[in-house]
C-alpha cells in the first residue's frame, strides 16, 4: 500500500521525513502482514534490492567506505519458513554491553556520550540521513497492554527483510487497513531505527543499540536506533527496554518480568501455574519443555562427572503443560487480583524466540521437533544450517568454526502456532528463579553448589532477583568469562533507567503477592553432578503435583549456605526417591563440606558485592533492612521475618 493512501497519517518528523523520501523515490515498501515480509527477506529481483543467488541463497550487505560491500546474512526460503545466518560468529548472540542511552535523563547505563565522546545528535542525523538513502521497509506494530498497547513503527533498510520479519512476528504486524481507518488519530509512541553498517563506520564492528527517550510531554517518543541485524538486542531486548520505560513512567509502576510461564496439570487434572524468572540461558524455554527422555522412557537426572555413575528417574507419565509466557510477562496492575495476594501476568510477545542449542538430534525433544518441521505457517530460523527449499532442521546448528556448533541457534515461533497455548493472563501459583551453576568438586570448589531445588522467603527472592547471576556457560551471549550478574529481575541489561527504581517496583510487586510460593532452581550441574535441565523438570513435576500449598514446619531444612534458603532433605516422585546427594550437595563425597563453605564464601562475596549497588537513599526502608542482613550474615529463618 502506497503511503498516500493513509491519507492523515501523522509520525514523528523524523520518521515521516524518512517515509516521504523513499515514497517519492519510488523506494518504500510499506507492509501489513507476516507473508509481505516472508516475501521480502529474499526479494523479487524487480524490486531492485540485489537478486537472489542460483544457489538459492539471498546476501544481505551494505557499502561501508573504505571495505566495499560488506556482507552480514545469507537468508533462503524453505519450506517451513525463512533461514538466515549471520557470517560473523560474534553476531549470532547478544552482546551484554551493546546497549547505550542517548539522551539526558535518569540512567544507571551507560550513556552514548560517556562511551563515545560526544552527544547521540550527531549520530542520529547521520543514521536519518542514511536511511533517506536507501530503499526502506516499514510496517506498524503494537506492544504492551492489548488495553492500553504502545503503538510503534519499525523502519528498517528494504534488503533485511529477515529482520524486518523477526521485529513483525516478535511483536505483532497491524495491518495497513487499520492505521488507514485510524487516519489522524493514530498517535504512535516508538519507533524503531536499523542501520546495520554502522556498527562497521563507527562501532569497530560491535553490536550497538540506543535508546533516545523522548519522553517530554511536546515528544512522547521511544526511540530505539539499532546498529546491527541480530534481533536479541533490539527487536527482542530492544522492545522490552521500551516497556519497561512504560512500566516505570506509570502512575502505579509496574515492570514486564524476565520469564516463562506455565501452567501444569497433573494426571490427577489439578492445575499449578509456574513462573519461572532468570538470567539468559537460565531454563526459561526448557521450563515449557517436557523432560528430554532416554530412549528407554527413562528421565537421566544425572551424570556423575568425577565417576561416571549415572542416575536415572522412572515417571511413567509427566504432567501436560499449557504454556503461557516464554521469556516476557506484563506484570500490569490492572492484572492483579490484590485479595489473592499472587501475582497475576499476560504475555508480552506475539511470538517466541526459542533457543534450540540443546536439541542437538533428532527425537530430542519432539514436540518442539514436530511443531517446528511442520508448522501451521512460516518460522525464522536463525543460525540453523538450512538450505534453499528444504526444511529447516532444528536439531543442525549452524558451526561457528569446524566442530564447533553454534550455541544459539533460534527459531520464532508465533504462539497463536503453539499447542494449547494460554492466551488471557494467569495468576502465579510458584514463582522458580533459574541458574546456570558449574561442577563442583573437592578439588575445584565453584558456586555450583545448589540442590536440585530450595525453598525462599520472600524476601530473599528479592534478593536473587536484584542480583540475577548470569552462570555457567551462558549460550545466548558473548561470553564474557566468570560469574557475571544481570541484575534486578535478570531484565536489567534491557532497562534505561535506574536500579533502584526498578528494585523497588520489585520489592513492591513480591511483598504484595507473597502468598507465591518462591523457589530456586539451578541447572547444569549440582555440585559434581552434570544435570542439564533435569532439575527444573523434576522441580516442576513434584511441585505441581503437591500443589500450591506452602510447605509445613519441618518439612525443610535450613541450607548450609543460607542464600539458598531452605532444602528438602529427599524427594519422592511418584514414589521414587531422590537421595540428600541432590538436594545438599555438601553431602556429595566428591565435594564435602570444605568444598560446600568455600563456595558459599564465593556466592557470598559476589551478593554483597553486587547488593552494595543498591544501598542508595532512594532505595525503600524495607529493601535496605533486607540488603543489611544479607550483609550481616542473615540466616533463612531472619529473612522469613523480614516483610510479614
Amino acid at each position: 500500500m502506497p503511503l498516500k493512501q493513509l491519507p492523515g497519517l501523522t509520525l514523528s518528523h523524523s520518521a515521516m521525513s524518512i517515509l516521504e523520501t523513499a515514497e517519492a523515490e519510488g523506494r518504500l515498501h510499506l507492509a501489513g502482514s507476516v507473508e509481505e515480509l516472508v516475501a521480502l527477506a529474499t526479494p523479487d529481483a524487480s524490486l531492485g534490492l540485489g537478486e537472489v543467488a542460483p544457489n538459492g541463497f539471498y546476501t544481505v550487505g551494505y557499502d561501508v567506505p573504505g571495505r566495499g560491500f560488506v556482507p552480514e546474512a545469507e537468508v533462503c526460503q524453505v519450506k517451513n519458513g525463512v533461514a538466515a545466518n549471520y557470517l560473523e560468529a560474534y553476531m549470532r548472540r547478544r552482546d551484554p554491553d551493546c546497549m547505550v542511552v542517548g539522551d539526558h535523563r535518569a540512567t544507571d547505563k551507560p550513556t552514548f556520550e560517556g562511551r563515545f565522546g560526544e552527544p547521540f545528535d550527531k549520530l542520529r542525523s547521520e543514521t536519518l540521513d542514511w536511511l533517506k538513502s536507501q530503499p526502506i521497509a516499514c510496517f506498524f506494530f503494537r506492544t504492551g497492554l492489548p488495553d492500553e498497547p504502545l503503538d510503534a513503527v519499525a523502519i528498517a533498510p528494504a534488503n533485511a527483510g529477515f529482520f524486518a520479519l523477526g521485529l513483525a512476528m516478535l511483536q505483532g504486524i497491524v495491518p495497513l487497513d487499520e492505521i488507514r481507518l485510524d487516519g489522524p488519530d493514530y498517535h504512535h509512541g516508538a519507533v524503531v531505527y536499523v542501520a546495520p553498517p554502522f556498527r562497521h563506520t563507527h562501532f569497530d564492528g560491535k553490536q550497538v543499540v540506543v535508546h533516545n527517550r523522548r519522553l517530554e510531554e511536546e515528544i512522547g517518543l521511544h526511540e530505539l536506533f539499532s546498529y546491527n541485524l541480530y534481533p536479541g538486542p533490539s527487536a527482542k531486548k530492544g522492545v522490552y527496554g521500551m516497556l519497561l520505560t512504560l512500566g516505570e513512567q506509570h502512575e502505579q509502576p509496574w515492570t514486564t518480568a524476565h520469564c516463562s510461564t506455565v501452567e501444569v496439570m497433573t494426571p490427577y487434572e489439578n492445575a499449578t501455574v509456574i513462573m519461572h524468572e532468570g538470567a539468559s540461558g537460565g531454563g526459561k524455554s526448557e521450563m515449557l519443555e517436557q523432560m528430554h527422555r532416554e530412549a528407554d522412557g527413562t528421565l537421566l537426572l544425572g551424570t556423575n562427572t568425577v565417576t561416571g555413575d549415572a542416575r536415572k528417574l522412572v515417571l511413567p507419565r509427566g504432567c501436560d503443560l499449557r504454556p503461557v509466557t516464554d521469556d516476557m510477562a506484563l506484570c500490569h496492575p490492572s492484572l492483579q487480583k490484590t485479595e489473592q495476594r499472587k501475582l497475576s501476568l499476560i504475555d508480552a510477545e506475539n511470538a517466541w524466540f526459542l533457543r534450540v542449542n540443546h536439541i542437538d538430534r533428532y527425537g530430542t525433544d519432539p514436540y518442539n521437533e514436530r511443531l517446528t518441521v511442520d508448522p501451521p505457517g512460516p518460522l525464522l530460523f536463525l543460525n540453523i544450517d538450512a538450505h534453499p527449499g528444504a526444511t529447516a532442521l532444528i536439531w543442525e546448528h549452524t558451526m561457528d568454526a569446524p566442530g564447533k556448533p553454534c550455541p544459539n541457534p533460534r527459531v520464532v515461533v508465533p504462539r497463536k502456532y503453539v499447542p494449547d497455548v494460554i492466551n488471557g493472563p494467569v495468576t502465579v501459583d510458584i514463582r522458580s528463579f533459574g541458574v546456570r551453576c558449574p561442577p563442583c568438586t573437592r578439588e575445584n570448589p565453584t558456586y555450583g553448589i545448589m540442590g536440585l531445588f530450595h525453598v525462599l522467603p520472600p524476601s530473599l527472592a528479592w534478593l536473587w532477583r536484584l542480583v540475577a547471576p548470569r552462570g555457567h556457560g551462558n549460550p545466548s551471549i558473548v561470553d564474557q568469562g566468570g560469574m557475571q550478574s544481570e541484575g534486578v529481575g535478570s531484565f536489567w541489561p534491557f532497562a534505561t533507567g535506574r536500579k533502584v527504581d526498578q528494585a523497588n517496583i520489585l520489592l513492591d510487586q513480591i511483598m504484595q503477592t507473597d502468598q507465591t510460593q518462591f523457589v530456586l532452581i539451578p541447572n547444569q550441574n549440582l555440585g559434581c553432578w552434570k544435570v542439564g535441565f533435569a532439575p527444573q523438570w523434576v522441580a516442576r513435576e513434584y511441585l505441581a503435583r503437591r500443589g500450591s500449598a506452602k510447605f509445613k514446619p519441618g518439612d525443610l531444612k535450613s541450607a548450609r549456605c543460607s542464600l539458598l534458603g531452605y532444602h528438602k532433605e529427599t524427594l519422592q516422585v511418584e514414589g521414587h526417591i531422590i537421595g540428600k546427594w541432590f538436594m545438599d550437595v555438601s553431602q556429595q563425597p566428591e565435594v564435602g563440606e570444605e568444598a560446600y563453605d568455600e563456595g558459599a564464601r564465593i556466592l557470598t562475596e559476589f551478593f554483597h558485592q553486587q547488593l552494595r549497588e543498591f544501598t542508595v537513599p532512594d532505595l525503600q526502608p524495607l529493601g535496605q533492612r533486607i540488603i543489611d542482613a544479607c550483609l550481616g550474615g542473615a540466616t533463612p529463618d531472619d529473612y522469613a521475618k523480614l516483610g510479614t
